[in-house]
C-alpha cells in the first residue's frame, strides 16, 4: 500500500496528444494531482473530469499540475478526450493494471459495456520531490472527493505549512 512521505511509484503514461508524461519530470510550484479515473464507460468520471475542467485555473493558481488517467486504450481515451468538456485536462490512457496496483487503486472486473478490467478512481497530490502528500483511492466509482474540498485543503496545507498525513 501507498502511503503519505513515501516516494511516488514512477509513472509514465502517453498521453491524447501524442506526448509521453513523466510524474519524474514534473516540477510544480506546490503539487502534482494525479486523477485516476475508471474510463469512458463511466457517468461519474465524465462528471469529475468535466468539474476539473471548470477548475482547473484554480489549481494552476495553487502552483498544482494536473493529469488524468486511465486503463482505456489510446483509441478509447482519444474519443473520451473528443467526447467529454476536458480539452485542457493532460489525458493519460493505457496504465497497466500492474501499475495501477503499486499505486494502491483498486481493479475491478468489467460488467456490461465495461472493460475486462479497469482501475477504479484515485487522486493523488504528489509533491514537486514525487513525494506522495494525499491519498484518496475508492473501491466503487461513488464517494469521490469534491475539487472544492480539494481546494480547500490545499488552501489549508500552504498556508499552515501542514504536514501530510496517514504516515505511520
Amino acid at each position: 500500500m501507498i502511503k503519505p512521505r513515501e516516494k511516488a511509484p514512477e509513472l509514465e503514461v502517453q498521453l491524447v496528444n501524442g506526448t509521453t508524461w513523466k510524474l519524474s519530470e514534473q516540477s510544480p510550484e506546490n503539487f502534482t494531482l494525479v486523477l485516476f479515473y475508471r474510463g469512458k464507460h463511466c457517468p461519474v468520471c465524465k462528471s469529475q473530469l468535466e468539474d476539473l475542467q471548470k477548475k482547473l485555473d484554480k489549481f494552476t493558481e495553487r502552483g498544482v499540475n494536473v493529469i488524468a488517467i486511465s486503463t482505456d486504450t489510446e483509441e478509447v481515451a482519444k474519443a473520451t478526450h473528443e467526447a467529454w468538456d476536458i480539452a485542457d485536462i493532460p489525458l493519460g490512457y493505457g496504465i497497466s493494471i500492474e501499475d495501477a496496483r503499486k499505486w494502491g487503486l483498486f481493479i475491478s472486473e468489467g460488467i456490461k459495456q465495461e472493460p475486462k478490467h479497469f482501475a477504479e478512481p484515485g487522486l493523488f497530490l504528489v509533491t514537486p520531490e514525487q513525494i506522495v502528500y494525499w491519498v484518496s483511492i475508492q473501491s466503487m466509482p461513488f464517494g469521490r472527493p469534491s475539487f472544492n474540498d480539494v481546494l480547500g485543503g490545499i488552501d489549508y496545507i500552504l498556508k499552515a505549512d501542514y504536514p501530510a498525513r496517514g504516515e505511520a
